[in-house]
């Protein structure tokens, strides 16, 4: 959800990809996975990582 080369695709663009034939269904996956809707997560700001 947070990978900025799928930015432009929708949750269920996504879902299909990934093997889900139903959004529904992934949404209740991933929401009991993650405990955050896939909406919820990509409306989180994202923090960025820096090394050194």
């Amino acid at each position: 959800m947070t990978d900025p080369r799928h930015s432009g695709s929708t949750v269920g663009t996504i879902a299909f990809e990934a093997g889900f034939g139903d959004l529904s269904y992934f949404n209740r996956t991933f929401r009991r996975h993650y405990g955050a809707t896939p909406s919820d997560i990509r409306a989180t700001p994202r923090r960025i990582r820096r090394c050194g």
